[in-house]
């Protein structure tokens, strides 16, 4: 079991980087970490293992950038920046500037990338997306205002978190991967890193910065990580550079009030004044008052705590990680309260009376996930692993609303602490479903977030995108649900799948379960899929490629709260930069008289040639830019 922390991240004895310095990775390292019996070639395989936070690791994932060939692409239009009167930054969309705020919205990202200056820099950065401002748009990625005018020049350079588990010798400077739950505007507050050294740390925002960490032993080194519908849990692949085998590291998560810790409801403080280091438990957006690990929360990550393991047979090399519990965010809210979230009005779980609205036949037992399933790919292996969450839920919900003992009080990083690790209650360990064997070498894989047709979707190397179905998710996948329905041709090795978030073309259309953005990094290109109502089928339904875009590897699509943005963004690795996107129409909230981009057309995208995108402008990165994660947050 690995050791943890909650807020503060002290405690962790972990030091160094684990990026094997000094070690050579192989030269063909796709073919080279397994061997030609299928079983992990030892030192490739360590090899590739201690370079995933860096140059190497990157090209084992990703592989290599497309020839620069301008040959045919446009150059899309580029709007001037103006200045913000009211606070540092630029906008570039509607105008003038007035001196009311108006509905104040902003999508903030967190960057990981390979850094230039290992020394100065931390590998994850945050950025501004978009913002709307005094009547202004902002869609051109650049730091966050409140960071603009720091005396070092290194924030929002340098995500103030991560910052500080360097400064306590836990991390270095090579994440491997990047990590929000998603869905719903609002729920995702902040992001998990997973650094090469197997530690596992909230990043932050300047509203939503909890500090919680764990540690995984040095030889599970993380490869990827994806977080459950509502931040119930984090799931990590690993390799075992001792066992040589794949596997997938579940961590039990829990949201809190920001700076509150969860040890400790005062805060070190009897008077209830608020102090410098954490706050005593207050409102904040109607969290729980209480450390609930494995419930559903807004994602404020306070807590974390590794529960085990569960070993991937057959797969010893796993590259990525998608997972769903098929439940809808919004089934949190209360309609009674506005659309609030639920953890407030029924804390604390102690009362036995707001417990007994959670059980079988009560008013919130359609509040949480019953179930869920992970979809693990090995690019050298070309397999995917699906496994049943069913057993993790199960359990923990009767503990939480069953009718025995109020044992989830008892909270701590022991095996018979809550929550309980698998070592000590082997009955929640997640399953195997199945494993399959795939034709090419897949790349990305993403799943549905819910109903009510819940598929995986596994984008392949050249350039195919196949169809799994999933069951009923929240009731249980089996291995009868796992089918190919059938694929859909992309472009070439498509490294990022993104769910969409609107489309321009039809703003009744329910993008979130039958639209997903792909990054084909072959092909220079961004390209639209969507699915079929029944979801067994898709077609690409969008594109554009644009010369400044050189080696675009991920790709993530903005929140709309309030206003459509219609922005994505693309991490251009070769490129040195996160570049802005807008495809669609930016729309005010209605405001009349002066307003600019008000209902229903609002301000349109300028087109170039019969390219309806236009570009929204780059911000350079200290480094090569491998993963964006972005949300609207609190």
């Amino acid at each position: 079991m690995g050791e943890g922390t909650g807020a503060g991240g002290a405690g962790n004895a972990g030091t160094g980087t684990g990026s094997g310095a000094g070690t050579q990775a192989p030269t063909n390292p796709t073919q080279e970490v397994i061997d030609n019996s299928g079983n992990p070639a030892g030192d490739a395989y360590r090899a590739i293992a201690a370079q995933f936070g860096k140059t190497a690791g990157v090209e084992y994932r990703y592989g290599q950038p497309a020839a620069a060939d301008n040959t045919g692409i446009p150059l899309l239009h580029e709007r001037p920046d103006q200045t913000m009167s009211y606070h540092a930054g630029t906008w570039q969309v509607g105008g003038p500037v007035l001196a009311d705020a108006g509905l104040y919205s902003t999508n903030q990202a967190h960057i990981g990338f390979v850094a230039d200056d290992p020394n100065t820099r931390v590998g994850v950065g945050d950025l501004t997306i978009t913002a709307i401002d005094h009547n202004t748009f902002t869609q051109k990625p650049q730091l966050p205002w409140q960071n603009a005018a720091a005396w070092d020049g290194s924030a929002g350079r340098n995500n103030y978190n991560i910052t500080t588990y360097k400064a306590a010798g836990l991390v270095g400077s090579d994440p491997v991967a990047v990590a929000r739950c998603g869905g719903r505007t609002g729920f995702c507050a902040t992001s998990l890193v997973a650094f090469s050294n197997g530690l596992i740390g909230t990043a932050g925002s300047n509203t939503a910065n909890n500090r919680a960490t764990v540690k995984l032993p040095a030889n599970k080194v993380p490869t990827s990580i994806a977080i459950t519908n509502t931040s119930e849990y984090a799931l990590v692949t690993v390799w075992d550079t001792t066992a040589l085998k794949g596997q997938v590291a579940v961590i039990s998560l829990a949201g809190l009030c920001n700076n509150c810790d969860p040890y400790n409801p005062n805060g070190g403080n009897a008077t209830g004044i608020r102090n410098t280091t954490y706050d005593r438990w207050y409102d904040w957006w109607h969290e729980w008052f209480g450390v609930y690990p494995g419930l559903p929360n807004m994602g404020n990550i306070a807590f974390m705590k590794v529960l085990g393991y569960v070993d991937l047979p057959g797969m010893n090399a796993p590259t990525e990680i998608a997972v769903t519990t098929g439940f809808d965010q919004f089934q949190t809210a209360l309609a009674d309260k506005g659309g609030e979230f639920m953890g407030q009005t029924y804390s604390p779980l102690t009362d036995g009376a707001k417990r007994a609205t959670f059980a079988a036949g009560g008013q919130n037992y359609d509040r949480y996930a019953k179930a869920g399933v992970a979809v693990v790919i090995s690019k050298s292996e070309k397999k995917a692993a699906f496994i049943d969450l069913k057993p993790l839920f199960t359990y923990v919900n009767g503990v939480y609303f069953g009718s025995g003992p109020t044992e989830f009080t008892n909270l701590g990083q022991a095996d018979n602490q809550w929550p309980y690790t698998f070592a000590n209650k082997p009955q929640q360990t997640p399953t195997v479903i199945s494993t399959v064997t795939l034709d090419d070498r897949p790349t990305a894989v993403r799943t549905t977030i819910f109903g009510p047709n819940h598929r995986a979707w596994i984008a392949t190397e050249s350039g195919s995108l196949r169809i799994y179905g999933l069951g009923n998710v929240p009731s249980g996948t089996t291995a009868g649900d796992v089918v190919e329905r059938s694929r859909v041709q992309i472009g070439k090795n498509p490294t990022s799948l993104a769910i969409s978030k609107i489309d321009p073309a039809d703003r009744s259309f329910e993008p979130l379960n039958r639209q997903v953005l792909v990054a084909s990094r072959g092909d220079r290109k961004i390209q639209w899929v969507r699915f079929s109502a029944d979801g067994n089928s898709g077609s690409v339904v969008r594109e554009f490629r644009d010369q400044r875009m050189v080696d675009p590897v991920a790709v993530e699509d903005a929140d709309n709260f309030a206003s459509d943005n219609m922005v994505l963004s693309v991490a251009d690795y070769a490129g040195k930069k996160i570049s802005n996107y807008r495809y669609g129409s930016i729309v005010f909230a209605n405001r009349g008289g002066s307003w600019s981009c008000q209902p229903p057309g609002g301000c349109p995208v300028q087109p170039t040639g019969d390219v309806n995108v236009e570009f929204g402008g780059s911000y350079a990165v200290d480094g090569r830019p491998f993963t964006i994660r972005t949300a609207n947050v609190p």
